[in-house]
């Protein structure tokens, strides 16, 4: 890490009693990558999703990711609602600059995340290099 501030990805992750494989696939096809499709020892069902593509901010990602589940047709939208957990994760690595930084979401992205049942939460990774540097000088 370079001690910068940078948005690293959002992930979208889904919890259900339905098994996620077919949907998870659906969503692949439509351009997502499953990081995986888990079936957990509580028999529910995790998967974790991203975007192929990479981008510099969380708005157009999500926004691709918002766009595929509107487009799933009607079978596979039901076991989406059935999901007892529908979130997006937004990834920040974090660090000393720049002295402030900041980036958003619409309120027309946050419309379509809210008519979809889908929660957001945000994630900052610490700057692991300048931590142990601290560490060593105290």
């Amino acid at each position: 890490m370079d001690g910068t501030i940078n948005y690293l990805n959002s992930d979208l992750e889904l919890t259900s009693a339905d098994d996620l494989t077919t949907l998870a696939a659906a969503l692949e096809a439509a351009g997502l990558v499953a990081l995986h499709v888990t079936l957990r020892e509580d028999g529910l069902w995790n998967t974790w999703l991203e975007t192929r593509e990479r981008y510099t901010e969380p708005e157009p990602n999500i926004a691709a990711m918002v766009d595929v589940v509107e487009s799933l047709a009607a079978p596979l939208r039901s076991i989406w609602e059935r999901c007892s957990h529908r979130e997006f994760n937004i990834g920040y690595d974090c660090g000393m600059e720049p002295w402030a930084f900041n980036q958003g979401l619409s309120s027309a992205l946050l419309g379509r995340m809210a008519a979809m049942g889908v929660s957001l939460r945000i994630t900052l990774y610490p700057d692991r290099e300048e931590e142990t540097l601290l560490e060593e000088t105290e």
